[in-house]
């Protein structure tokens, strides 16, 4: 699972160093990316997903689905955007569901139009409360308002720490380009932002980067590896060697009171 919240566009012009604004698009040939890592399910809560415009939109949906990608939390409307990715495998029954409550009001679906899927918390957690009675273990995934910080802000962790107490067994923030620390909800698991994966800011923190190993076993939520990484060369992810990552966990254990 990965989170992409650019879209893919035929027309997206060749990139250059420097724009005077941040619209965000790809070359469609670069779902190569998506396929060479066998991603199986990306998450569309992001907020560029209309940089380039419905239609834009649109042929994004029909490249994922025609690779065999299965996304959530955007779609082609507001009732698809809403609904969740359901897996099953063994005695494993696992959901995930997502929202974007930063916006902008432009990037939320519609009935009618493609787009991200606002959060509407009541709505979330009852339908994590239904996901759960059903069998699944669910998953939420946000993107939340944004902030650089190890420690997440008030409301972010008010809204997760909802979704773990309505049943969400895993809460994980997909808006943050720097990592986040962490925290637990009796035995659920929150993290309140993993960072970057493949972008090109590479200072001192949002080069950092988490990308978590959920473990399921016999219908249960098991257990969590973080695995940790750096950027380098604008874009380029490679594991940490073991001082960097001593030193990021410490920052971030600290910083989740640990």
């Amino acid at each position: 699972h990965v989170s992409n919240e650019v879209p893919f566009y035929t027309d997206c012009p060749p990139a250059v160093p420097l724009r005077s604004e941040a619209r965000f698009c790809s070359d469609p040939a670069y779902i190569e990316l998506f396929t060479h890592a066998d991603i199986d399910i990306v998450e569309l809560t992001g907020n560029h997903l209309l940089d380039w415009g419905v239609e834009a939109m649109k042929e994004t949906l029909s490249l994922y689905t025609q690779n065999g990608i299965s996304f959530y939390g955007g779609a082609e409307n507001l009732e698809a955007a809403r609904a969740p990715v359901l897996l099953e495998n063994n005695s494993n029954r696992i959901a995930l569901i997502g929202c974007n409550a930063m916006g902008p009001e432009v990037d939320w679906a519609t009935t009618e139009l493609p787009g991200s899927a606002p959060c509407d918390m009541d709505w979330m957690a009852d339908e994590v409360n239904r996901l759960r009675g059903e069998g699944y273990l669910p998953i939420v995934t946000f993107q939340h308002f944004e902030l650089c910080d190890y420690k997440p802000q008030s409301t972010q962790k008010k809204d997760f720490e909802r979704m773990a107490a309505a049943g969400a067994v895993i809460v994980s923030g997909s808006q943050s380009h720097c990592p986040q620390g962490m925290a637990f909800s009796g035995d659920h698991f929150i993290h309140f932002g993993l960072g970057n994966l493949w972008f090109d800011q590479m200072d001192y923190v949002t080069s950092r980067e988490f990308l978590d190993r959920h473990v399921f076993y016999d219908g249960r939520y098991i257990s969590t590896q973080l695995l940790t990484t750096m950027i380098e060369d604008y874009s380029k992810p490679r594991p940490m060697n073991p001082a960097e990552r001593e030193m990021l966990l410490q920052e971030v254990f600290e910083a989740s009171g640990w």
